[in-house]
């Protein structure tokens, strides 16, 4: 378990196929802000917004018969789509860069009754999640913001299993990721609401 450090959090709650998920989050998602972290590596607090592809992305997977399934989310910030999945009966491993908000998803699990695993990984250093691959299904909400984040995901996501639901507001580097993982991937529009489109991507050559 992560100790969450001093974080002004407010309760919010999010429905979800029917259930009303309590969770909370970051009162101010730029009170977060750490320039030394920043300077280093960029990073910026996305993890602390409940963002629509989220929401989205958990009402996809709260519809999916997961019982038993293995189950990854990468970049999982608040992880709503990780809790449908847990809720589900999958064995779900939610995964962050951010210490924060591994902490936050913690509380939240706890809040709801829900059991995951959490870890933090980074995508440029994956071998804990390629060590246990193949996964049954791989998560991930709005990730394509930064061009490097599509450039690790398409080298890492055929490492990792044969299923992907990638939910994506529309992002800039979104639409190359898409042309590029064609060459490997059958991609297959699941759910538009919005701005946000729910693809599932399945290995062409398993």
């Amino acid at each position: 378990m992560v100790e969450p450090r001093q974080l002004d959090l407010v309760d919010e709650t999010v429905e979800l196929s029917g259930r009303t998920l309590s969770i909370v989050r970051p009162r101010s998602a730029e009170a977060l802000l750490d320039e030394e972290a920043f300077e280093r590596e960029e990073f910026l607090p996305y993890w602390a917004e409940v963002w629509a592809s989220g929401v989205v992305l958990a009402s996809v997977v709260a519809k999916r018969k997961l019982a038993g399934a293995r189950v990854l989310e990468l970049g999982c910030g608040l992880a709503l789509p990780s809790l449908a999945a847990a809720l589900g009966g999958a064995e779900v491993l939610a995964t962050d860069w951010s210490p924060d908000a591994i902490a936050v998803l913690e509380l939240n699990a706890g809040r709801n009754g829900v059991s995951l695993e959490t870890a933090l990984v980074s995508w440029g250093e994956p071998q804990p999640l390629v060590r246990r691959a193949p996964w049954d299904l791989v998560l991930a909400a709005d990730v394509l913001y930064e061009r490097r984040n599509a450039d690790e995901l398409l080298a890492l996501l055929p490492r990792l299993g044969d299923e992907v639901l990638l939910a994506d507001p529309g992002r800039p580097h979104g639409k190359t990721f898409l042309e590029r993982a064609a060459e490997q991937w059958t991609i297959e529009e699941l759910a538009h609401e919005g701005s946000v489109v729910v693809r599932s991507l399945r290995r062409a050559f398993p």
